[in-house]
């Protein structure tokens, strides 16, 4: 009976020990999971490559000069489309730091303006789903292509303000010589008698956190200068992470990517309510870290640098 006792308590003393080994290990492995998602890592996916337009669908009412400071934003990201280089820091420079994503695959990133469609009679009516955001994104090419769709002041769009600024994607378009393509999108809402304290940060007071005095916008329009940030943002979203197995951090389904994981950082000295060290123009006191073309100044954000894994700045 003893001995018959003695085998119970080492089955016991052994199954425990296979217990504690067992969840140990399950341990460390929920926490190396944990781990990565918290790094901002490389998923092994297609980035966006070649030569690649991108073509603006504007919708609802826009100046022509609310289009002009986006179609100059998009002008200026390619230094060599331009005969007269904007001054450092510039736009250019901004979207040149990209390259760094693109060291490990022999593949390059060329990007230019590209066709304007106006739907100024709002075709969708005021309210848009987003599938119909697809929609209005499919109007543009499909092949070597990312569509922006910008939608006005008074459109409404399903989750804007609540739960996004923007967004960007991707959708199997029509066929092209017996080939169907996959095309990137973009939309991007003016956020300025919606949502101007969550989209047009730090051109207006938020509506949370920390509290600090506005700063000018440099093109003299909160809601556009507002959507610069977030079109950039997205601009550089789609090129590293388009199909979402590019550059991330965090789960796939809400993901960090280039900007957004550096989300309201703008200058050096950056912290929660402030922007940081920006440039100020001497005659409107507007605030800004990038120049483009035709003079245009811009505030665009900070970019995660997949190297260093630090918030990169221009200024």
């Amino acid at each position: 009976m003893a001995s018959l006792g003695s085998s119970r308590i080492l089955a016991t003393l052994f199954l425990a020990i296979s217990l504690l080994h067992l969840t140990s290990a399950a341990r460390t492995l929920s926490e190396t999971s944990s781990n990565q998602q918290l790094k901002f890592q490389y998923h092994k996916g297609p980035l966006l490559n070649g030569k690649i337009s991108i073509n603006l669908i504007w919708y609802g009412k826009f100046k022509p000069s609310q289009r002009a400071i986006i179609s100059d934003l998009i002008t200026s990201l390619s230094s060599s489309s331009t005969s007269s280089t904007p001054k450092s820091p510039s736009v250019s420079t901004w979207w040149k730091s990209t390259e760094k994503y693109y060291s490990s695959t022999n593949k390059k990133l060329g990007i230019s303006l590209g066709t304007q469609i106006l739907d100024e009679n709002y075709s969708l009516g005021k309210s848009l789903t987003t599938n119909q955001i697809v929609k209005l994104a499919s109007k543009g090419p499909h092949s070597n292509a990312i569509n922006v769709v910008l939608t006005a002041a008074d459109v409404a769009v399903e989750g804007f303000c609540s739960s996004r600024c923007g967004t960007h994607g991707s959708s199997n378009g029509a066929r092209v010589n017996g080939k169907r393509y996959k095309f990137a999108y973009i939309w991007v809402g003016n956020s300025e008698t919606q949502c101007p304290g969550q989209c047009a940060w730090p051109f207006h007071q938020p509506i949370y956190g920390p509290q600090s005095r506005p700063l000018v916008a440099p093109n003299n329009d909160v809601g556009l200068d507002g959507m610069v940030i977030n079109v950039a943002s997205l601009l550089v979203g789609t090129a590293t992470n388009p199909f979402g197995s590019g550059y991330f951090q965090g789960p796939k389904e809400a993901p960090l990517e280039a900007a957004s994981a550096c989300a309201g950082v703008y200058g050096k000295g950056a912290y929660p309510g402030s922007a940081g060290n920006l440039l100020v123009d001497p005659t409107t006191g507007a605030s800004f870290n990038a120049n483009g073309v035709n003079g245009r100044k811009y505030l665009l954000p900070a970019l995660m640098d997949p190297k260093t894994q630090a918030c990169s700045t221009l200024v």
